[in-house]
């Protein structure tokens, strides 16, 4: 009887065990954290004062993260510092550049990073390739002034940048800018998804659409119409802009244009010493290429930036830059238009 009794215990135990197991499993997992993945367009360092070069360090490190991609769908996106574009960098010509390269324990890809302003094997691709955990460094120094995309070249590249991977930096020439009132840093980009670009829920990466150049989702700064709403640029009438636009890519040319505005400077293909040109409406710019644009704004309203490949809004490449200040009827008047006549 005490046998019996020691083995019907030890029945009912593993019988509650297994049970306890059961409701494990069933129990629903965590839902990981949305983090916030579209860095603002005003979110970039302030012109650089000094005249003497500098030994200037960057730190980046490699966050793979989930984000919003639009509104009701999720996207795990690799990034440099958490956001889309990568935090804009910004040196004088003749600063050494001394780039750190933090690829977290938690990451489940080797990153790394290459500078298209760096003169030497890479861009520093090979140099920083680091497996999780490994953090690299090396040195440049900066030899050319321009606007030069920066992004990961760890095998595929592609999918690499596809994911988030890419951002900008900026070598300022010797003597400085032409001074604005306001400065702006929005990079262009593509993502692939298996889903399709209305669905919702946790979008998946599409390797096959990617080598397809068959994107589901055009983004200014990483996701759907990001820099629309409470992230929509803000500007006055009577100032002097500046965009820093750059194509992260990695597959499409971009037709930068910002509708109702003419750019009055355009410093083509993000050089900095050759004369800029003007009267610009819209800019080619290339997967890997960058652009600078200058234009003062004489009407208030809304101006919606755009790549003129205009199907590509529907997909969410838009923003908006909202002007506000006095009306200016002698450039602009838009007088209330007389209703349709119905006949009656």
């Amino acid at each position: 009887m005490k046998a019996f009794t020691l083995f019907a215990t030890a029945a009912v135990m593993a019988l509650a065990a297994g049970s306890a197991a059961l409701a494990a499993d069933a129990a629903p997992q965590p839902t990981p954290a949305v983090a916030d993945i579209v860095r603002s367009a005003t979110d970039l360092p302030p012109p650089i004062t000094r005249r003497e070069p500098a030994h200037v360090k960057v730190n980046l490190v490699t966050q793979e993260v989930v984000g919003q991609i639009a509104e009701g769908a999720t996207f795990k996106y690799w990034t440099f510092n958490g956001k889309l574009p990568g935090p804009m960098v910004r040196v004088r010509v003749g600063d050494t550049v001394e780039v750190t390269l933090h690829n977290p324990s938690d990451s489940m890809n080797m990153h790394n990073v290459d500078f298209h302003a760096v003169t030497g094997p890479g861009g520093g691709a090979a140099a920083t390739l680091a497996d999780p955990g490994e953090t690299k460094t090396f040195t440049f120094k900066a030899l050319q002034p321009g606007l030069y995309i920066y992004h990961c070249a760890a095998p595929t590249v592609a999918q690499h940048i596809a994911n988030g991977m890419y951002g900008a930096i900026l070598v300022e020439p010797a003597e400085g800018l032409p001074k604005v009132d306001r400065e702006f840093y929005v990079v262009q980009g593509e993502i692939y998804t298996e889903e399709d670009h209305d669905a919702k829920g946790e979008l998946t990466e599409s390797i096959g659409k990617l080598l397809d150049e068959d994107a589901e989702f055009y983004v200014f700064n990483g996701a759907y119409k990001a820099l629309t709403g409470a992230k929509q640029l803000e500007a006055k009438v009577g100032e002097k802009v500046r965009i820093y636009f750059g194509v992260g890519g990695p597959n499409k040319t971009s037709s930068f244009h910002v509708i109702g505005e003419i750019f009055d400077n355009v410093y083509n293909m993000g050089s900095l010493t050759s004369p800029p040109i003007k009267d610009i409406q819209t800019v080619t710019v290339a997967p890997g290429g960058a652009t600078v644009v200058d234009f003062k704004l004489e009407v208030p309203g809304n101006y919606i930036l755009v790549d003129h490949a205009l199907s590509r809004v529907e997909r969410g490449g838009a923003g908006i830059l909202h002007v506000t200040g006095p009306e200016a009827p002698d450039i602009f008047k838009a007088p209330p238009n007389s209703k349709k006549d119905s006949g009656h």
